[in-house]
């Protein structure tokens, strides 16, 4: 019997970076299942992901964690070590489009996306019977102005309450404060239709429709204070023609922002994502 993790870590490259991990890991009877490193040349940066089991009896999560904090301090790594079975704690946030959030709750029911969702949250009371419908709780928030603070509030008490790891925005159609975006830093995916910063602002498929695009696409990426311009994650297209009309549009797009979103919180979620200040790094 044996036990699996994911170690992700970054540091300023140098030599010695992954004889030193795997030194370690022999010492702990470690068999490597995967490895993926990446070192970037502008500012010698080095990333790594490396997927291993320990035999029982070898040592715990807590046990290699202490013992991989001298590798991690004489390399200066960012690093974090991960247990797979250990499924990150998942709320979903939606408006009133509910193709993601229906996408994201079958993958789950279908054990093909590895999350455990904790309840979903939305500004309107559209998809809570849904929510039923997966034995998740649906937290109704309602969000105006005036209430804006409050609602914000209310929504992190539920994150603190159910320990949320992971926030998805699924077509959540509110701005959210700087500050709850700063707090939630590398924690909140968003999904937004076409390849940033194009057609933002209201009916973006007409917008297309206006300009005769030959490509319809969609972006996940982590949520910022700078609107829409967060470290993206995942991007792709579908083929459009002239012959569409805007509501055809709108459902090649829908279907695009399913996909990526869910790649998106796929791979969140096996720590395949680094983030690399104003991008990432995925280990595919």
């Amino acid at each position: 019997m044996s036990e699996r993790y994911v170690l992700t870590l970054s540091c300023p490259d140098r030599p010695g970076i992954v004889y030193a991990v795997s030194s370690f890991l022999v010492q702990h009877s470690g068999n490597i299942l995967s490895s993926q490193q990446y070192g970037e040349p502008p500012d010698g940066r080095f990333f790594m992901r490396v997927e291993f089991t320990i035999p029982d009896g070898h040592g715990d999560l807590a046990d290699l964690e202490r013992g991989f904090s001298w590798v991690a301090e004489s390399f200066r790594m960012d690093w974090r070590l991960h247990d797979v079975a250990a499924r990150i704690r998942t709320l979903i946030m939606v408006s009133r489009l509910g193709h993601c959030l229906n996408d994201l709750l079958f993958r789950w029911r279908s054990g093909t996306l590895p999350v455990e969702f904790t309840g979903v949250v939305s500004n309107h009371p559209d998809f809570a019977g849904l929510a039923e419908s997966y034995r998740l709780p649906f937290h109704h928030i309602p969000v105006s102005s005036r209430t804006k603070g409050a609602a914000e509030a209310r929504l992190l008490s539920i994150i603190d309450a159910d320990q949320v790891e992971l926030v998805v925005l699924a077509r959540y159609m509110q701005i959210l404060s700087p500050e709850l975006c700063k707090r939630l830093e590398g924690r909140m995916i968003n999904i937004h239709h076409s390849f940033l910063p194009s057609f933002k602002g209201a009916k973006p498929y007409h917008q297309a429709h206006a300009r005769g695009v030959k490509l319809v696409g969609a972006t996940a990426h982590y949520v910022t204070p700078d609107l829409d311009e967060g470290p993206i994650i995942e991007q792709d297209v579908i083929r459009v023609n002239h012959t569409m009309p805007p509501e055809r549009l709108g459902e090649a797009g829908r279907d695009v922002e399913a996909q990526v979103l869910a790649r998106a919180v796929t791979w969140h979620a096996e720590h395949r994502v680094l983030l690399n200040d104003d991008r990432t790094v995925v280990f595919h």
